[in-house]
């Protein structure tokens, strides 16, 4: 991919390009935004226009863009250039450890290969270890002459502040929106009828996790089959077996990854139907709800609850959302969640 390919994000793009032209471009960039998988592709649009062969020059003779196509682009967009390194959070416990940071910043040290730029890529920086970040910072503070480190984090939030005041961040558009498909429209009326149904008891909350449980295994198996065959996995059978083993272990933490983002996103839709709720036992205006689609169901819970009891449920997802970011056992987070919420 090249910066064209990147229409939604000409903002970003042109501040890049500014950078490029003017030959200022930051030693450290931290890409915030909603997609991983953009922010990824961003960030290796950037190396590849770096490290570009035959890259679109502006007037001065500075690279702009890469023209994706050259040996440099190719190896990079395959992850296989000796002077692009990527690091992401290991799979087991979803972490980017001092280890890995220890690996990356060597490798950056040393002088390039045969590129003009040392590229580093910490995806999921927000999964930094403390130790990892704090080991991070002599890099950031006095990081090697042609080098650009850039970091990449759907939760900015989580990364430590040491961090991110010596990063340039750039935000991607779509970062504090939340936009639901017509897949996830179509779960969410499944959730609210069986939530505004008359049946109750521990039978009917069973069935609720049951239908949520179903989602994310579907959604699991999506990404799944997604990323194994975007993964280089796929296109390499005859490689070393290290190297096999790193293409593996970056895949399992993609997907955990990848999984993660999506069940924080499938559990936002159920608190903006539930903030319907909640607004409905206020008898505010139906232009005020987030799903005027679905008002039927959550107006069917609101008859049953007092506003009390709606806003209390706001608080048990959002205590939900909180405890899936510690290493809780997922099933039984979402059970106890389930089990408290006033229907």
């Amino acid at each position: 991919m090249s910066f064209a390919d990147f229409p939604e994000q000409q903002q970003v793009v042109q501040l890049l390009q500014r950078s490029l032209d003017r030959g200022r471009l930051a030693h450290a960039y931290l890409f915030t935004g909603g997609d991983i998988d953009e922010l990824e592709a961003m960030a290796q649009t950037l190396a590849k226009t770096l490290n570009c062969q035959q890259p679109r020059k502006s007037e001065s003779d500075n690279a702009l863009d890469s023209c994706d196509r050259c040996s440099s682009c190719l190896r990079i967009g395959e992850s296989l250039h000796p002077d692009v390194h990527r690091v992401r959070p290991e799979s087991k416990l979803r972490i980017i450890t001092i280890d890995q940071l220890r690996d990356l910043m060597e490798q950056v040290h040393l002088k390039p290969t045969e590129a003009q730029f040392k590229v580093a890529v910490i995806v999921g920086a927000d999964r930094l270890n403390v130790q990892a970040a704090n080991a991070f910072l002599k890099t950031l503070e006095e990081p090697p002459p042609r080098s650009v480190l850039i970091l990449l984090s759907t939760e900015p939030e989580r990364i430590l502040e040491t961090i991110l005041s010596r990063c340039l961040r750039l935000n991607f558009g779509g970062e504090s929106g939340s936009r639901f498909d017509k897949a996830q429209i179509g779960w969410l009326t499944t959730f609210g009828e069986a939530a505004s149904s008359e049946q109750k008891g521990l039978l009917s909350r069973y069935a609720l996790l049951g239908t949520l449980m179903a989602r994310l295994v579907q959604t699991k198996t999506e990404i799944e089959k997604t990323l194994a065959s975007r993964s280089p996995l796929e296109r390499y059978q005859d490689v070393d077996s290290r190297l096999r083993e790193q293409w593996e272990e970056e895949l399992s933490a993609a997907i955990e990854a990848e999984y993660r983002r999506h069940r924080t996103g499938l559990l936002a839709g159920l608190q903006w139907w539930f903030r319907d709720v909640w607004l409905q036992t206020l008898a505010v205006p139906a232009d005020l709800l987030s799903f005027p689609q679905l008002r039927k169901t959550a107006a069917a819970v609101a008859k049953r609850i007092s506003p009390k009891e709606a806003r209390q449920n706001l608080q048990v997802l959002e205590q939900t959302q909180r405890l899936l970011h510690t290493n809780v056992q997922e099933t039984l987070a979402l059970e106890v969640g389930l089990l408290k919420l006033n229907l």
